[in-house]
């Protein structure tokens, strides 16, 4: 009896999305291109789109590499000499020197021409978009420049730190063309309280100090050298420190171990031990926090950035899957509650970058006008505190788009979820960022008149967002109190994003004011009015 043979092969792919690669993530982002023109960095829009098209797919892939084999801390060499390595996939390096050499940590400094915080602003968003957790040491390093290069004698440190090359080797600095720099501020007793920190800075005899102490997050422990917070005779103060000195030897501090987070998986942040460490002063004793506050600034900024690249990733995935995928006769992203959350995710995705780079502009103009700069200060709470709270709750709901196939690491889902909190938690978190709002508000004199103008300069134009200011003035004359800034703060937020997509003409700004402004919103996000376009939004959001 001849047995029939049996067909084995059963694995059969269809209804599955082609990868997510090869894309520009500048010519792909209507909202960012207009926004960049808009806010003054247009004469880098070359610069940016050559940008967009390598983290679209070059880095993109290196993403992937980078975070699935992490850093590595070494303490000792073979031989037992301490050498307090961190060792990383080639991957990292090569994000590095992509992100350096085109300017993601320097354009802004070594350029210095108008618009360029403006542009730096969108190579950050778009090399984050690509790979997150690089964006830790370039971002300090970029923030540090701020702090250094008002001060002489660090120009050395602050020139090649803005310089477009990256050098990973661990020899002093005189050795090389350009360096990275971390930042050390939080211990174990402190937190968000730096003034309670403990570490000491004894001075020496040559005007330099001693460090010792601990830091219970050092971030990027393989940088060139780290800006830090230490006690010295006349209160806490900011001093550079060196990973390696002059001679060639290794600074006196140790690592202790590297710190096993959430996400930015690609990153090494670390806990270190700080045992006389040689450091120079920046600034005046007594004077760290507001030394390294401008520091604090930048870094705070690049967190809304990060937040919002990582929100329109998170859109750009979800609305790739659902059009190529099909349910029940037709494509997901044609099903009417399905398209009314993908609309909603572009509707806050817009809102998000629209006032990352508004605030980008502030920062650009600070220096030679004031009202920008109070504008800055406001601005860079409120965004960092709005904007990164709502990166997470995005990201999951782009991941429920893709369904399982966005809880599987093979998809970019998972990683961006990991991250989405970090941004918030970062460089004080949604309490401290609230609280120096109101002190802002009630505390510098220019601050509410600027903020007053910003929303004015659009009234007229719809009348729940004239109803919504109004509302605001009625709060903020009340001074609210400590409970009520987060509330406050919200409003504020979602006022100037509303502002912002008025004054961009936005298409969507109707629809963001009539949801977030208006009341035609529940709680969860897909809760849009139903007469709305969502065809033309999600056209709009993703070519």
């Amino acid at each position: 009896m001849t047995v029939p043979p049996v067909a084995l092969e059963t694995h059969e792919v269809f209804n599955q999305p082609p990868p997510f690669t090869g894309r520009n993530l500048w010519a792909d982002d209507v909202a960012l291109v207009a926004a960049v023109q808009r806010e003054g960095g247009d004469a880098f829009s070359a610069r940016l789109a050559l940008y967009g098209a390598l983290a679209g797919e070059g880095l993109y892939a290196l993403g992937f590499e980078a975070n699935r084999d992490r850093p590595r801390l070494r303490t000792h060499d073979a031989q037992g000499h301490r050498i307090d390595t961190v060792e990383f996939h080639p991957a990292y390096h090569r994000l590095m020197e992509a992100a350096k050499t085109h300017g993601v940590a320097g354009l802004s400094w070594y350029d210095g021409s108008p618009g360029a915080h403006v542009a730096r602003a969108a190579l950050s968003y778009l090399h984050h978009q690509a790979e997150a957790g690089t964006s830790c040491p370039l971002t300090m390093t970029h923030a540090a420049v701020a702090v250094l290069r008002q001060h002489p004698a660090f120009a050395e440190w602050s020139e090649k730190a803005a310089a477009p090359h990256y050098d990973p080797r661990d020899v002093p600095i005189a050795d090389k063309h350009g360096i990275t720099l971390g930042m050390g501020m939080t211990e174990k007793q402190g937190g968000s309280d730096v003034r309670a920190n403990t570490t000491r800075a004894e001075p020496q005899a040559d005007g330099s100090y001693r460090l010792v102490g601990h830091k219970w997050f050092f971030s990027a422990p393989m940088s060139d050298g780290f800006l830090v917070l230490a006690q010295a005779p006349g209160g806490l103060s900011c001093f550079l420190m060196p990973r390696r000195l002059d001679d060639g030897n290794r600074n006196a501090f140790r690592l202790m171990r590297l710190k096993d987070k959430l996400g930015d998986w690609s990153n090494a942040s670390s806990e270190v031990e700080l045992c006389g460490a040689w450091a120079s002063r920046v600034g005046e004793e007594g004077r760290g926090v507001s030394t390294i506050i401008g520091m604090v600034m930048m870094t705070r900024l690049d967190c809304m950035l990060g937040a919002a690249a990582e929100m329109r990733m998170a859109l750009a995935q979800a609305v790739h899957h659902t059009r190529h995928r099909h349910s029940f006769g037709r494509r997901l992203c044609d099903h009417p509650l399905m398209a009314n959350v993908l609309a909603d995710l572009a509707i806050e995705s817009e809102a998000a970058t629209t006032l990352a780079m508004r605030v980008a502009r502030a920062v650009d103009l600070a220096g030679r006008d004031a009202d920008e700069a109070a504008f800055a200060r406001i601005a860079t709470a409120v965004g960092k505190y709005w904007v990164c709270k709502r990166a997470a709750v995005f990201v999951n709901e782009a991941q429920e788009c893709l369904g399982g196939a966005g809880y599987v690491e093979e998809s970019m889902l998972p990683r961006l979820y990991r991250q989405a909190p970090l941004n918030s938690i970062w460089e004080g978190s949604g309490n401290i960022q609230c609280l120096d709002v109101l002190r802002a508000l009630s505390r510098e004199a220019q601050v509410l008149p600027v903020l007053e103008a910003e929303l004015a300069a659009v009234a007229g134009r719809d009348g729940i967002y004239d109803a919504a200011v109004q509302a605001l003035h009625a709060v903020l004359a009340s001074t609210p109190s400590e409970a009520q800034a987060r509330r406050v703060t919200e409003q504020v937020a979602l006022l100037l994003q509303a502002a912002a997509l008025l004054r961009a003409d936005s298409p969507n700004a109707r629809a963001f004011i009539r949801s977030r402004l208006g009341g035609e919103h529940a709680m969860a996000f897909g809760t849009l009015p139903d007469d709305l376009d969502f065809a033309a939004v999600l056209a709009r959001a993703l070519p």
